[in-house]
């Protein structure tokens, strides 16, 4: 009997634990995605060079590359990340691979025009020696309410 009860207690606390683990986690990966706008928006390339994973992929409205081009793209400012509004953020861990969703309103300039574009953001990042990397970045654009359930312009 007690060892019965002395292993139901130890079940209880594994699985607290990992219950904290799992939410320190998440909110370690909330905390970085939040850090990587604002680098973003201050195109800090030294830092976002060690964020990003070497084999990192970045997915816009216009096209997909490697970490390089988005490095070189934020250094030179032919895609500024002025701001990033958050208005959503989930966030799921699988073994070493964490997945955040973000539904955002991005302000940033894109051939030297100013544009707000609501996206809905996935980032994954890898757990990699003890550190979390960012291997991808995607955007898919939301439809605004104005938009949802019109026929798309034909001019």
């Amino acid at each position: 009997m007690k060892t019965s009860i002395l292993g139901l207690f130890l079940i209880i606390l594994y699985v607290q634990c990992s219950f904290a683990q799992n939410s320190s986690d998440d909110q370690k990966i909330i905390n970085l995605s939040k850090e990587k706008w604002q680098w973003m928006a201050d195109k800090n390339v030294d830092t976002l060079n060690y964020l990003f994973h070497e084999k990192a992929m970045f997915v816009h409205m216009g096209g997909a590359w490697g970490k390089e081009p988005e490095l070189n793209i934020i250094k030179s400012g032919n895609i500024w990340y002025k701001k990033a509004d958050v208005h959503e953020v989930s966030v799921n861990i699988i073994d070493n691979t964490a997945i955040l969703l973000n539904r955002i309103d991005l302000l940033a300039v894109v051939g030297g025009n100013e544009v707000t574009n609501p996206f809905e953001v996935t980032e994954v990042y890898v757990k990699c020696s003890g550190n979390w990397k960012l291997a991808s970045l995607s955007f898919t654009r939301l439809l605004t309410p104005q938009s949802q359930g019109q026929a798309p312009d034909s001019h």
